[in-house]
């Protein structure tokens, strides 16, 4: 599934009803907290918010709100994980700390962050409902920060982290906000407690299976397509499930050539493709595909009993994920 209409469509809706929410002096402020909304993205949040309620009956006004917040926490997060990674570019544009400073950007971060709530708070749903969407954000947020942090950790300790280290990780740091993307669209349909469980579970095993897929990409991936060096992650040293396999799974002279590529900023391209190579010849491609595979059968379980449009267009989000190139 290449941007399909469904997607595109729903954006053109979320960003005009972002931009309507992103308005106000002072003016630098706002075009900071807008800068990355404005310059790309493909709503993937929001669209799994708007379809989550449709899959229940719920109707796409009612969601709007819930999906914009949504969006809202996740450039938040862009924004200050850009300011530390001191990252440069994102969507093909300099980053908001680079573009705006960094007081400005974290200011910028604090009103998308916000502002999420209070768009929230203005919702038409019952006070019951609306509760619920508030809570289940502010659980998120707090997930996004502990898992952010346990990634930080993990870079930082020599050891390498176990394959249940990794997932808990994820499951924070990118699996909670499509978890609360799919709970709040349920929210915004139903108040019944096994449909809201249903789609939170699916968006939280997509959310693992869209990072360890992301992650496979940072390994493995075509420079043309990532828009970075092939072996990117490897470089930097991340400890991704990819590299957490290899290094496992690799011995003697093929170990050493991983370990020599593993966090070496000055790594030859050389060296670097030997280690990537050696990595392919593990088999860890395909390992990686039946790991992101298994969470995306049991994201496909929870909405066994659902039918309809909206229930095809999230099959087909989910099977995008797992079986984007690399």
């Amino acid at each position: 599934m290449k941007k399909t209409k469904q997607i595109e469509e729903n954006a053109k809706v979320v960003n005009k009803y972002l931009n309507s929410k992103l308005k106000g002096n002072p003016k630098k402020l706002y075009d900071a907290a807008g800068h990355l909304i404005v310059n790309g993205g493909k709503r993937l949040r929001p669209y799994m918010v708007i379809k989550s309620c449709q899959i229940l009956k719920g109707k796409i006004p009612n969601a709007m709100p819930a999906a914009s917040a949504v969006e809202m926490v996740h450039n938040f997060t862009l924004v200050h994980d850009d300011i530390m990674d001191n990252d440069e570019m994102r969507h093909g544009v300099p980053t908001v700390h680079k573009k705006f400073g960094i007081p400005i950007a974290i200011l910028a971060g604090d009103v998308l962050f916000s502002k999420a709530f209070q768009v929230i708070s203005d919702t038409k749903l019952s006070t019951s409902s609306t509760t619920q969407l508030i809570s289940r954000l502010a659980k998120a947020c707090v997930d996004v920060c502990e898992g952010q942090l346990l990634d930080i950790k993990m870079a930082e300790e020599k050891k390498i982290p176990s394959q249940a280290e990794y997932i808990t990780m994820i499951g924070k740091k990118t699996a909670a906000l499509f978890d609360v993307s799919c709970a709040m669209g349920a929210i915004c349909a139903t108040n019944k407690a096994s449909d809201i469980s249903n789609l939170s579970s699916f968006g939280r095993n997509l959310g693992i299976a869209f990072q360890i897929t992301d992650d496979l990409i940072g390994v493995m991936g075509d420079p043309k397509i990532t828009k970075k060096p092939v072996g990117n992650d490897l470089r930097e040293g991340k400890k991704s499930l990819p590299i957490l396999m290899a290094i496992k799974l690799a011995n003697g002279n093929d170990k050493k050539i991983i370990l020599k590529a593993f966090g070496n900023s000055k790594v030859s391209k050389k060296d670097l493709s030997k280690a990537v190579d050696v990595i392919r010849s593990l088999g860890i491609e395909e390992n990686v595909r039946n790991q992101a595979l298994n969470y995306a059968k049991k994201a496909k379980k929870s909405l066994s009993k659902y039918s309809g449009s909206a229930k095809v267009e999230l099959i087909a989000l989910l099977d995008f994920v797992v079986q984007r190139s690399v």
